[in-house]
């Protein structure tokens, strides 16, 4: 084995260097570009989340909660795809539901989402009820589209 040290000249560091600072900043625009399209792919995935729970569309609830979902409720239940389904599935369980201060966090093939949920919930005997909440979600990139695969949420002081 020889001693054969390598002594890069000072243009050859300067030159390294410069390449290491260009070259991500000329990726940079693209991956920008990628994420700020999953970004609002992601954001009509939680709308039509939203509003296919108001409306009961069992049909967008299928397509947009993933297989082996867990879906946490503020007081602590849990439920999976199939129990999300039979409670809300062609039911009327929410008179209004609104989602506020909304951010998204687009990592590879996962987003989270956090978001406060307000909504009035129908009640048997046309009693409601009401929910302030804060939730978090977990998202992934499945095809084309997105699926919620995780959500949390935790009550807020009214």
């Amino acid at each position: 084995m020889s001693n054969v040290q390598f002594s890069p000249s000072r243009r050859t560091l300067m030159a390294a260097l410069g390449a290491a600072v260009v070259v991500p900043g000329l990726a940079s625009p693209l991956h920008a570009a990628e994420a700020s399209g999953d970004t609002a792919a992601v954001a009509k995935a939680v709308e039509a989340l939203r509003a296919a729970m108001v409306a009961g569309d069992g049909k967008v609830l299928t397509a947009v909660l993933h297989d082996r979902l867990t879906y946490s409720h503020s007081d602590g239940h849990q439920q999976t795809k199939a129990q999300v389904l039979d409670e809300l599935a062609g039911k009327k369980s929410f008179a209004s539901l609104a989602l506020s201060d909304q951010t998204i966090d687009v990592v590879g093939n996962v987003a989270i989402v956090r978001h406060v949920f307000d909504s009035v919930n129908n009640l048997p005997e046309g009693k409601t009820s009401s929910a302030h909440i804060k939730v978090l979600q977990t998202w992934v990139k499945a095809g084309k589209g997105w699926k919620l695969l995780a959500r949390g949420s935790t009550p807020l002081k009214a």
